[in-house]
């Protein structure tokens, strides 16, 4: 039986065009290299040529370009040299044309040197003149301009077509598309409500456009429409963009994520053109939520610098997202949420009803909500199981959640920096002291007279917070160099909503503790109470212009809460208003210092003893604050308000237990 052919060419491989260009190369290098081409005019000098004429074998000579002469001979010349066997040079001389060509010096002695041969051997010989430009030089001079546009053009159109092919942000044509992050329900990173602690009254606002994507129908029954867009204002912090980061978790619905600063751009129109893009992806993607980040890069009111033609590009983007949120066309199934730190500088026609319906305040978190935060990012960490996690919520009042983590790091820090098998307490007490004061300078060179001056000016701070009852009750003094303060004292402030005038003067007594007691006890005054009296001079034109707490100048406040007035170039009052500001600020200084100075004095025994103590050990607590100046009024108060309340619900649990009526209710039957 015949075997089947095999067809062999199927497994050739291809041939390769690099194959072609190297045989092509080769060729060429070779041509040259063997010098086969016999069209070339052979070098020569000036000697030959002279000898050539002497015989008469010369017809012309051509000069080019003043520097060149290109020598044609007589064709019986002409092949008697090409079988010249003494000389080989000219076996290769083309039998037309230019046969030799040299160079010349200069065309004045060529003439002289070409006469001169002439007249002694009585051959002439034709010369002349011509001006010879490269033709490849020029050629590719009038070429390069049309090279470099027709290059740059493909080079522009590839990019421009693999940043369309791949739907990618680096082609010029996509200079005005939005730079929008997707989400979707598919994402495994996804963070819920769970993951965010706090904010228990945001989340239920906020939950509700989450539930009415999930469930349109239960609110379109009742002819309810559900907002337009949402407004997560707030410190920085506190945790706007991570709430909208767990709406995305939420919603199963596409989230489309862009940040404020990405509209803004060098070029004019590109704003405008990335928000109309931005709100036409989200159109296609509908039902969906679009989420803008930092919202007052583009949405500051308008208006406020005019003149300056750098605001038109940000206006006209601001124009544009005004049209697209609320405009002619309705975005059906198009939520905005936004977050900002700086509303008070936002335009009124982006605040109004129609665009954001709902302003959502995400404010400081009280310490309940700082006990959940604590939790979530305790999480990761080896802690020391008799940690009190309530203790730390209380010792962090005015923390945001991106300080309570950086607490919960940097405590983590301090305890692998010690060689800690788990974080304790004493290690997040250090990592709230870092934060707040700064990093320990204890290698600061302070002398003892410096020392013992700081020593009694904490003292005093430590003092009088401790005698005076509104003031905050302190938790410890230090005089060792923290950050730029030399020494510092901490304090537990009242979580309280509303100040009233007794507690902010007992707050300025306070603080201006440390300056008194140094005028006391040294008999002059140091550079070291430079923060206290910055502060203490805030907060007294605070009480006279802005809460209206001062007598003189009455009940009114010139405060601006809308920020409308930062280009303000006069103030709303008059001067004489203004000199009674400032008299009234003085006065209650002057009350403050006064409260302080009797605290001091009445108390000047414990002072030095407290102030000795902090030279000896550097950091004093709690305790030994109590030791010296016993209880504090306030706490012997509270005390006593709390055993009342113990005994009370003693006696009614025992009469509840014999079966007669409590006190408070066999009053009332007698009264009846």
């Amino acid at each position: 039986m015949a075997e089947p052919k095999v067809n062999n060419k199927m497994n050739m491989p291809r041939p390769s065009w690099m194959w072609i260009y190297g045989v092509v190369v080769i060729f060429i290098l070779g041509y040259w290299m063997l010098d086969m081409g016999t069209g070339a005019p052979v070098k020569s000098d000036w000697n030959t040529v002279s000898e050539m004429i002497e015989r008469g074998d010369v017809e012309k000579i051509q000069v080019i370009n003043r520097d060149r002469a290109e020598v044609y001979l007589k064709s019986d010349a002409v092949a008697r040299y090409r079988t010249d066997a003494t000389d080989k040079r000219f076996r290769n001389m083309p039998e037309t044309g230019v046969q030799l060509t040299f160079n010349i010096g200069s065309v004045d002695t060529f003439r002289q040197d070409l006469d001169k041969v002439m007249e002694e051997s009585g051959h002439n010989v034709i010369y002349t003149y011509e001006t010879r430009e490269n033709s490849w030089t020029s050629i590719l001079l009038q070429m390069l301009p049309w090279i470099l546009i027709i290059g740059g053009w493909f080079f522009i159109m590839n990019r421009m077509s693999r940043g369309a092919g791949g739907g990618g942000a680096g082609g010029i044509m996509n200079v005005g598309k939005a730079r929008a992050q997707v989400f979707d329900k598919e994402n495994s990173k996804r963070v819920t409500f769970k993951d965010v602690a706090g904010l228990e009254e945001a989340k239920v606002e906020i939950m509700e456009i989450v539930d009415f994507l999930k469930k349109p129908d239960k609110y379109r029954a009742i002819g309810a429409k559900i907002p337009k867009g949402a407004l997560l204002v707030g410190p920085p912090g506190t945790g706007n963009t991570l709430l909208a980061k767990a709406v995305a978790g939420e919603a199963n619905v596409p989230f489309l994520s862009i940040s404020g600063s990405d509209f803004v751009e060098m070029f004019v129109g590109v704003g405008a053109s990335r928000v109309r893009d931005l709100f036409e992806q989200a159109k296609q993607k509908a039902p969906c939520i679009l989420f803008i980040d930092e919202i007052d890069a583009i949405g500051r009111a308008r208006g406020k610098n005019a003149g300056f033609s750098g605001n038109d590009e940000r206006e006209n983007t601001l124009n544009q997202l005004l049209t697209e949120m609320d405009g002619f066309q309705t975005n059906t199934g198009v939520i905005v949420l936004a977050a900002t730190n700086r509303v008070d500088i936002l335009d009124k026609a982006l605040m109004r009803a129609g665009r954001f319906d709902r302003q959502i305040e995400v404010g400081l978190p009280d310490v309940k909500e700082r006990e959940e935060i604590f939790n979530v990012h305790l999480r990761p960490l080896k802690l020391d199981p008799d940690l009190d996690r309530s203790f730390l919520a209380k010792q962090t009042p005015g923390f945001s959640g991106a300080d309570i983590a950086n607490v919960c790091n940097e405590a983590a820090l301090i305890a692998a920096r010690h060689n800690k098998q788990f974080v304790s307490r004493e290690d997040f007490l250090a990592a709230i002291d870092r934060i707040i004061g700064g990093l320990e300078r204890k290698n600061k060179i302070i002398t003892d007279e410096e020392k013992r001056v700081i020593a009694y000016h904490e003292a005093g701070h430590a003092t009088v917070s401790w005698i005076l009852e509104n003031a905050s009750p302190l938790i410890k003094v230090t005089i060792i160099p923290r950050g730029k303060a030399l020494g510092a004292a901490w304090y537990l402030p009242e979580e309280r909503q509303i100040t009233t005038r007794e507690q902010m003067m007992d707050e300025l007594a306070a603080t201006l503790g440390g300056r008194v007691s140094e005028q006391l006890n040294f008999g002059e005054v140091s550079t070291g109470a430079l923060n206290d009296l910055e502060r203490v001079t805030k907060q007294a034109y605070a009480m006279v212009a802005y809460y209206g707490m001062s007598d003189k100048v009455g009940t009114l406040s010139y405060y601006d809460s809308t920020g409308q007035s930062d280009m303000s170039l006069t103030k709303p009052y008059s001067e004489q208003t203004a000199q009674q500001i400032d008299a009234e600020a003085k006065a209650l200084i002057a009350k403050a210092y006064g409260m302080a100075e009797q605290v001091l004095k009445t108390h000047e025994a414990g002072l030095k003893e407290l102030a000795e103590l902090l030279l000896e050990r550097e950091v004093v607590f709690t305790e030994d604050v109590e030791r010296i100046f016993g209880k504090r009024k306030k706490d012997i108060l509270r005390e006593q308000k709390e055993a009342e309340a113990k005994a009370a619900a003693e006696a009614k649990a025992s009469a509840e237990a014999a079966g007669q009526p409590a006190p408070e209710q066999a009053s009332q039957n007698e009264a009846v």
